[in-house]
C-alpha cells in the first residue's frame, strides 16, 4: 500500500470560491486517516481529488514516488490508473443482480478470469461475513449487509487505497455503531490505507490512526485523535471535539511568576503550565475546561444545577455560575434535582489556556481555585 503526499494542494470553483487552501498531508502506508470537519469545509473534495475524481487547480499528488498529480509537469492520472477503491454515501448496488455478482461485476469488467473472480469474491464475503447472503438481492439486505456488500465489491480488486465518503451516514445509530466495529476490524485484518470523510467528530475519534480537522479548505490539525482532543491547536479544534463540547470561559490573566491569577466577575483560579513557557504580564485569555475535569465537589465554587441528563453510565450536568453555564459529566449512575445547588472544584492538569485575540492555543495546565 502507498504512502500518499499532497503538497500544496489547492481547488477553486470558479472566480471566488476556495474549497481547498495550500493543503500539505502525508498519509502513510497502513493509516486509517479521516478528513474531518463541518460541511463545506473540503474534506470530500480533497477525498475525490486524491481519487482523480477532482482535478485540482494547483499543486501536486504522490502515490509513493509515483505522481499522480501535478499542474507544473502537467500529470493527471485518471481514476482507474491509481487503482483506489471508492465507497460512496449512496452504496449504488445493482438491484437486479445477486451479491455474488454486485461483487463479481467489476472483476468481470477487469478481465479476471472465472475461477480468480470466483475464489476472490468467497473469500471478501467470508471477509465482511456476507457469505450466507451471496444469492440473494440487494432489497433482500438490510441496510448494515447492504453496507457490507458495497465494501466487499470495492475491496474486491485489491485497491491500493479505499477512499470512503460519509458511507455510514445513511445507517441507524446502531447500525452505525455495529459498522464502526467492522471497519476497524476490517482495516486491522487488511492492512489497507483507509481514508475516510465523516463530518462526526466521534466517528473520527473512534476509527482513525489520524484525523485531518479542516476548516473552510485550510487543515487546522493533523494529529492522533487522542491528542487533536487533548491537545488542540486552537478554539476551533477544542470546540469541535468532544460531545458535550469544551467549555469556554473568558479571563483576564496577570502573571504571578511562572503562573497565571485568572479572574472573571464569578471566581479566580490559578493557572499552572505543565512546561514553562513566556507569559505577558496581562492578557485577556480564554479557559478551555473539558466536561470531564469538573468534578463535584463539598466545596468549592458554588453552582446552580440548570439541568441533569441521566444515562445510566453518566450523567451530564449543566452547572451556572452567575451569567457562566459550564458542562460537566459525572460518571455513574446518578441524577440532581433541578435548581440545587452543587459545589465543584477541578482536577487533572489538561486545562487549555487559549489567547483570546488569535485563539490560538498558549499551553495546557492545571487549576486551583482562588478564594
Amino acid at each position: 500500500m502507498p504512502t500518499i503526499k499532497l503538497i500544496d494542494v489547492t481547488k477553486k470553483f470558479g472566480k471566488g470560491s476556495l474549497a481547498v487552501d495550500h493543503l500539505n498531508m502525508e498519509i502513510k502506508d497502513g493509516e486509517f486517516v479521516s478528513l474531518l470537519g463541518p460541511s463545506g469545509c473540503g474534506k470530500t473534495t480533497t477525498l475525490r481529488m486524491i481519487a482523480g475524481l477532482e482535478t485540482p487547480t494547483e499543486g501536486e499528488i504522490y502515490f509513493d514516488d509515483e505522481c499522480v498529480f501535478s499542474d507544473e509537469k502537467g500529470v493527471n492520472l485518471s481514476p482507474d490508473k491509481r487503482n483506489v477503491g471508492f465507497l460512496f454515501q449512496n452504496y449504488a448496488l445493482w438491484p437486479h443482480m445477486t451479491v455474488y455478482n454486485n461483487i463479481s461485476f467489476g472483476l468481470e469488467n477487469m478481465k479476471w478470469p472465472k475461477e480468480k473472480i470466483d475464489a476472490r469474491v468467497k473469500e471478501i464475503c467470508e471477509t465482511m461475513r456476507i457469505s450466507e447472503y451471496m444469492n440473494r438481492y440487494p432489497a433482500e439486505l438490510s441496510g448494515g449487509q447492504q453496507q457490507r456488500v458495497a465494501i466487499a465489491r470495492t475491496l474486491a480488486p485489491n485497491p491500493r487505497v479505499l477512499l470512503m465518503d460519509e458511507p455510514l451516514s445513511n445507517l441507524d445509530a446502531k447500525l452505525r455503531n455495529d459498522m464502526r466495529t467492522e471497519l476497524k476490524r476490517l482495516h486491522k485484518n487488511s492492512g489497507s490505507t483507509f481514508v475516510y470523510v465523516t463530518h462526526d467528530q466521534s466517528e473520527a475519534m473512534t476509527l482513525s490512526t489520524k484525523v485531518a480537522l479542516i476548516r473552510n479548505g485550510l487543515l487546522q490539525q493533523y494529529c492522533p485523535p487522542l491528542q487533536l482532543y487533548g491537545e488542540p491547536n486552537n478554539v476551533f479544534c477544542a470546540d469541535f471535539m468532544g460531545n458535550p463540547s469544551m467549555n469556554f470561559v473568558e479571563m483576564h490573566g496577570v502573571r504571578k511568576g511562572d503562573d497565571v491569577l485568572l479572574e472573571n466577575k464569578e471566581f479566580k483560579l490559578l493557572f499552572k503550565p505543565n512546561d514553562p513557557i513566556d507569559i505577558k504580564e496581562e492578557n485577556d485569555y480564554v479557559l478551555g475546561i473539558r466536561p470531564e475535569f469538573i468534578k463535584i465537589a463539598d466545596k468549592g465554587i458554588r453552582s446552580s444545577v440548570i439541568s441533569s441528563l441521566p444515562s445510566g453510565m453518566e450523567t451530564t450536568l449543566s452547572l451556572g455560575v452567575g451569567d457562566i453555564v459550564l458542562s460537566a459529566v459525572v460518571f455513574g449512575s446518578i441524577d440532581f434535582a433541578m435548581e440545587s445547588t452543587e459545589y465543584f472544584d477541578f482536577e487533572g492538569n489538561g486545562y487549555v489556556l487559549f489567547d483570546k485575540e488569535s485563539q490560538e492555543k498558549l499551553t495546557l495546565g492545571s487549576l486551583k481555585i482562588v478564594e
